[in-house]
């Protein structure tokens, strides 16, 4: 199978980086499933069922979250109703949505996709690694399911790599999301899970991670707040990680950076 992760898209730039380019994509390298993390789609703070359906339409299967997964109130009910979108594995017994679900690429293979929220840096969630275990536990890589995707979203790059290693053989792919900053560490483990700690972000990189640099500086010149955050609105890169699997076994063949558009230097096509 042919897989794609989009890392988090960030406003307006990001949005339309994946709407104008993934359809190209998807024909172009015969991607068989996406899944993007949308929880900045939403001017920088969450998502939205509009802006839900727009990524669908543009050739996303699954949407991940994070730490802003329910900054736009609107997306609760929505992500009650909704499998495609998730939220962190890890928030506490009767929050909204989910963290792990199986879907079915257009040829009928299934692809478990898991989220978890990490710890270090970030809120005090429940023990990631024992969430992405219970969501593994009735499932076999190669055997009951054909592919798995494990969202990794945090801060510290240790915790992240300690993850992968954990679920090394166990899973296709773990990719971090979170830091909005494309990682140059991408790799099949040495029992064929394919790992990049960070896909970095589908936004403006003339920014502060995604967001206007003015206001950015300032916070940190100042220690001051003098208003609300807001993205970059210049030309968005889609900033991706790509994985072929076997499909005898689900684990990793090859790995790739995908990078199109804006002011980062482009990767050519993993073809």
């Amino acid at each position: 199978m042919k897989l794609l992760f989009c890392g988090d898209i960030v406003g307006r730039p990001g949005r339309r980086a994946v709407c104008d380019h993934l359809p190209g994509l998807r024909q172009e390298l015969a991607l068989d499933f996406v899944v993007a993390n949308g929880e900045n789609a939403a001017a920088g703070f969450g998502l939205t069922a509009k802006i839900c359906a727009q990524l669908h339409d543009a050739g996303v299967d699954i949407i991940t979250t994070g730490n802003h997964a329910f900054d736009q109130r609107e997306i609760i009910p929505h992500m009650e109703a909704d499998t495609r979108v998730l939220r962190p594995a890890n928030y506490p017994p009767g929050t909204p949505g989910r963290g792990a679900v199986v879907a079915r690429t257009g040829t009928g293979k299934e692809v478990l996709v898991i989220q978890v929220m990490l710890r270090l840096f970030m809120e005090a969630l429940d023990d990631p690694f024992r969430l992405v275990e219970e969501a593994l536990a009735d499932h076999r890589l190669g055997e009951t399911i054909d592919a798995v995707i494990v969202d990794v979203h945090g801060e510290a790059t240790s915790e992240k790599t300690a993850m992968a290693q954990m679920l090394d053989g166990r899973v296709s792919m773990v990719v971090g999301s979170h830091s909005h900053v494309p990682t140059a560490d991408g790799r099949i483990l040495n029992q064929g899970t394919a790992y990049q700690t960070d896909a970095g972000m589908c936004g403006d990189y003339d920014s502060v991670i995604g967001m206007e640099k003015e206001e950015a500086i300032a916070r940190f010149v100042t220690r001051m707040r003098r208003e609300r955050l807001s993205p970059a609105n210049g030309v968005g890169t889609l900033a991706a990680v790509f994985v072929e699997t076997d499909d005898a076994t689900g684990l990793a063949r090859r790995i790739a950076p995908v990078r199109i558009g804006g002011v980062l230097q482009e990767t050519g096509r993993p073809i």
